[in-house]
């Protein structure tokens, strides 16, 4: 440390006297309770977090005290504030004991803050401020020490239990629930979606508020994550691996290593292609979505909730170019990363696919943006893809590449004239210029009986 009234953490040591210690906080617990053994019938609080002043010395600090002083300090900062530490207790730690619960350290010492000693306070010195905001982005391990999800992927099960490094980006991030636990506090899930180059989706499950905080704030769609000591076990229920956030876990969001780095430029890629919506059906089974909507109320509910939501539509395909070129129906991706492979090429033109300098594997489907338009309005450029798209018109891509111009016109005509059932997938998006990207998940011709049905329906409502 720059500032000559603070020492440095690699300095630290029990004989000093009236310490002051100044870090950014890289990680945090939350709040718990214990029966006081001293004082019958009241509890006693805590929580613990970490600081770091240079880029190797980080140490772990506990806090003790009443709930009004331990709250009130836990409330008063949060993971990437800088804060100072007046007059902490300097503890050896026990490593067997400490490491168990809280992130490894390489200090022998621990720091203990209590409400008649010591004082903890947001750092004021900008200069201060500006040298340790860096290291929030350096992780607490080794760079290279990590897993990817490729890997996880492939050991299995032999690593359940384990703790380990994952190096990943964040591909969705999900809504936090709340529950009661079987003694009746309350807890907290989320779940966040990773993957790499190697594997599209992985589960990453926290369970504390802190941690919970840190990812609404901070992770958004394509953010690189290390995640320093997590632990991975396998889902029965779901039959794969997942990783989860305990208290001896650092996230460290937008690494500034070199590994990370290129898997930024991967996921930047992933991101801006489009690449990461999922589109199969089987995020909702088709027979279970019920919810009919007009396309105005589709439009309509989406603004309102900012969140992909499934529905039903009647309405018409008002654009469907199947007497384009066949190259404008018919397109061929690369089998790893997704990307539209170019007429006549061998390989992938992505720079960065995880597939480059291997055999050259692709698929080909249709790929079809259409408009679907009803009383109220219309959906553009809405994402009719086979297999759905084979299904809705009731032919193979081998098949349609056989056809006359003018038996491509005619199929083309066979929807344009006439009102479809449109199962569609709504996912925000801010690339399109409606805010939304719709997913034609089945597409047939509507039962006209079912179509009054409905109408009068959503008339009465």
């Amino acid at each position: 440390m720059t500032a000559i009234n603070f020492i440095s953490i690699s300095e630290l040591h029990p004989n000093f006297s009236h310490p002051k210690v100044v870090g950014i906080v890289i990680g945090k617990s939350d709040t718990r309770s214990f029966p006081d053994r001293k004082n019958v019938g009241t509890d006693r609080f805590t929580f613990s977090f970490t600081i770091k002043d240079s880029p190797d010395f980080f140490i772990n600090v506990t806090a003790w005290g009443n709930d009004g002083y331990i709250n009130g300090l836990s409330g008063s900062f949060t993971i990437g504030d800088c804060v100072t530490i007046d007059n902490p207790l300097v503890a050896t730690k026990n490593p067997e004991k400490e490491d168990r619960f809280c992130p490894t350290t390489p200090t022998p010492y621990r720091l203990m803050v209590t409400d008649v000693h010591s004082q903890v306070y947001l750092c004021a010195d900008m200069d201060t401020i500006d040298s340790l905001l860096p290291l929030i982005h350096l992780p607490v391990k080794d760079s290279r020490d990590f897993y990817s999800l490729g890997d996880i992927v492939a050991n299995g099960q032999s690593l359940h239990g384990s703790f380990i490094n994952i190096l990943a980006a964040a591909k969705s991030v999900g809504e936090a629930k709340q529950f009661r636990t079987s003694d009746g506090r309350q807890g907290q899930r989320l779940e966040v979606k990773l993957f790499d180059d190697l594997v599209p989706s992985f589960p990453l499950i926290c369970w504390e508020r802190e941690t919970i905080q840190l990812v609404q704030t901070l992770v958004a769609k394509g953010t690189v994550l290390f995640i320093a000591d997590t632990k991975i076990n396998f889902d029965s229920f779901r039959n794969t691996m997942t990783a989860s956030v305990n208290s001896k876990t650092v996230i460290t969001v937008n690494p500034d290593t070199r590994e990370a780095s290129v898997l930024f430029s991967y996921a930047k890629e992933m991101v801006e292609s489009g690449t990461l919506e999922d589109d199969k059906p089987e995020d909702m089974p088709v027979e279970s979505i019920t919810d009919v909507y007009t396309i105005g109320q589709l439009k309509q509910k989406s603004q309102e909730t900012g969140e992909m939501f499934f529905g039903i539509i009647f309405s018409f395909i008002s654009k469907l170019d199947l007497d384009s070129c066949v190259s404008k129906v018919i397109k061929t991706h690369c089998s790893r990363c997704k990307f539209q492979a170019l007429e006549g090429m061998q390989c992938c033109s992505n720079q960065l696919c995880p597939g480059r300098g291997q055999v050259f594997s692709a698929t080909t489907g249709f790929d079809l943006l259409v408009d679907l338009t009803d009383h109220t309005g219309t959906l553009h450029t809405c994402s009719l893809r086979s297999p759905v798209a084979e299904t809705t018109l009731g032919c193979t891509t081998e098949e349609f590449t056989h056809l006359t111009d003018d038996e491509r016109t005619a199929m083309k005509w066979r929807f344009l004239l006439e009102r479809c059932k449109i199962y569609v997938k709504i996912v925000p998006s801010t690339k399109t210029k409606s805010g939304v990207r719709v997913v034609v998940l089945a597409c047939s011709l509507a039962d006209p009986g079912e179509v009054k049905q409905h109408m009068v329906a959503l008339l009465q409502t």
